[in-house]
């Protein structure tokens, strides 16, 4: 991967005229456009973030068993709400809980050794030199910065006072470390802006902000002590410097865990935590269903972007997948039943599953409990994937008609038939139906069928007036519509800034797809692009205020449509 990565560092090249197209027709590279910097951001850390930090500084046997309340999704993802998300003392009080009990274990008699880099004088009592180099090393771990001097000063002196009360110096470093383990400096990614030496100086991020940016993106956690010392140096100034961290981040097998966590909030897949169906309809889904369906998206997202080093918009064709033995009751495909785990799985051809869109969790998340939905797949389609909003039905619709089968209008197309002869419900459906029948032919489930009710399902329709026959007409439509990729580089730019892209970074993100459209839209080429560009890091003076968020409503926010 690190060969790979050195061609996709195009962001920072003296040249970009000089820049080949890496397929298809040849494209003049453009310059990078100049965009009003925004202020720096302070979120709330995310769950995951949290348990792979522990682990990553402490080890994977430290159990970090922390559940963070739900957040709202903001401009279509969680990493933008978190913004604005805050910790209740019903949350802080179970976490405080959970601190102490981490912090004991890493202290304990088993693990002591490993992170304590000294021995106290006296272990039943205070030894401020030895607990100031313990907890000056997992502070800076942890806050992602060096401990200011007062932070520093007053940890050593909660943790002495703690030895004192017990009379164990281990206890009273786990005291401290607890209170660590949950305070604002290690619970939220707060970013820090600086200026630049000299009179002409310019304000960007400063180098720990910088550190902290790159690995909750390309990591899902704190940084390592090999990015931190990158950033104490200075070095994350130096495009070249720059460039060998994020060639060494996207080499390391973490990487994995970072591309898992983008695309869980950019799909949607916490959607699973409490996704259930009418077990009398559907006696084969099951909650294990439910997360190995999940699983298999993402097992399918790593394997096409990073073994293979795929295009992102193929994933919405490619046949390739990952089976287990329970899905493929639902697929209805032969499985090894005796075979444990995930197995490799290609459809053929002529099947009609292939990408995304024919997973069982597509079309299983977006659908109701007991039955198919063709405007709740085609919505999905509209506001994850293509970051298009549909507004809510108006509250006084009658769904009866929708939700009734009737002798007249036994299949889906023609009960949504119902809808285009009604003013105020026209509009919303033209941009759903057309997309979402084309994949009637999967029920509730996620199952194939051939009809509903008897009746021969139609399965063909429309994307913005490109018709397709069938869910592979519709896949390749998706694969190919222009919004598609206006969309992902929108969701990667405001999910590694924690903030919904303004106005003024349409000339940016607009450059950055041109880059994306001439080169590929592999994941390497899409983070690095994002990256590596000037404005990155770039952030406006403390002093100015925020700008206003595109689409602040958030098309996560809004209520999922009946039908």
């Amino acid at each position: 991967m690190m060969a790979a990565l050195g061609g996709l560092l195009f962001g920072c090249a003296a040249d970009k005229a000089k820049v080949g197209a890496a397929a298809g027709p040849a494209r003049t590279a453009v310059a990078e456009p100049a965009v009003p910097p925004a202020a720096p951001t302070m979120r709330l850390m995310t769950q995951s973030q949290y348990a792979n930090t522990i682990a990553d500084i402490f080890g994977t046997d430290i159990v970090a068993k922390v559940r963070f309340a739900p957040v709202n999704r903001t401009s279509g993802l969680v990493a933008i709400g978190a913004a604005k998300a805050g910790l209740t003392p019903g949350v802080l009080d179970p976490l405080d809980a959970t601190a102490r009990s981490m912090a004991r274990q890493i202290l304990d008699t088993r693990h002591r050794d490993i992170f304590v880099p000294c021995r106290p004088v006296d272990a039943a009592t205070r030894d401020d030199a030895c607990a100031t180099a313990f907890l000056a090393g997992a502070g800076r771990r942890l806050y992602r910065r060096p401990m200011t001097q007062a932070e520093l000063a007053g940890a050593v002196g909660q943790a002495g006072q703690a030895a004192e009360r017990s009379g164990d110096f281990y206890a009273g470093l786990a005291f401290s470390l607890g209170g660590m383990l949950v305070s604002p400096q290690f619970l939220f990614i707060t970013e820090t802006a600086e200026r630049s030496p000299g009179p002409t100086g310019v304000w960007g991020l400063d180098g720990y902000s910088k550190a902290s940016r790159l690995s909750f993106l390309l990591w899902d956690s704190a940084p390592d002590e090999d990015l931190l010392k990158t950033a104490e140096r200075g070095g994350l100034e130096s495009p070249a410097a720059l460039r060998r961290q994020v060639s060494r981040m996207m080499a390391s097998p973490r990487f994995e865990r970072g591309l898992r966590a983008f695309f869980s909030d950019y799909l949607d897949l916490e959607s699973f935590d409490t996704l259930s169906k009418d077990g009398e309809i559907y006696p084969a889904f099951s909650i294990k269903v439910a997360q190995e369906a999940r699983e298999q998206v993402l097992r399918t997202v790593v394997d096409h972007l990073i073994v293979r080093k795929g295009d992102y918009r193929d994933l919405f064709t490619t046949k390739h997948t990952f089976m287990s033995s329970d899905l493929g009751v639902i697929y209805n495909v032969p499985v090894n039943r005796g075979s444990q785990g995930w197995q490799p799985y290609d459809f053929g051809a002529d099947d009609p599953r292939g990408g995304l869109l024919t997973s069982v969790a597509f079309l299983a998340q977006h659908s109701h409990p007991g039955r198919s939905s063709p405007t709740r797949r085609g919505r999905a389609m509209r506001e994850i994937l293509l970051c298009q909003n549909v507004p809510d039905p108006p509250p006084d619709v009658d769904f009866s008609t929708f939700e009734e089968p009737s002798a007249k209008m036994m299949t889906a197309r023609e009960r949504l038939s119902a809808h285009a002869t009604v003013p105020t419900c026209r509009g919303c459906h033209a941009l759903t139906d057309p997309m979402g029948l084309a994949l009637e032919n999967f029920d509730g489930a996620g199952q194939w069928r051939k009809a509903e009710h008897g009746m021969s399902i139609d399965p063909s329709g429309s994307l913005n007036k490109v018709a397709f026959k069938d869910p592979a007409g519709l896949g390749r439509a998706v694969r190919d519509e222009p919004a598609l990729r206006t969309c992902i580089v929108n969701r990667l730019y405001g999910y590694s800034t924690g903030r919904a892209p303004t106005p003024g970074d349409a000339p940016l993100l607009k450059y950055l797809q041109s880059e994306l459209d001439r080169r590929g839209y592999r994941i390497e080429d899409m983070l690095g692009s994002i990256i590596l560009s000037r404005s990155y890091f770039a952030v406006a003076p403390a002093d100015r205020p925020a700008v206003v968020a595109i689409n602040s409503r958030g098309t996560g926010n809004s209520h999922a449509a009946r039908n």
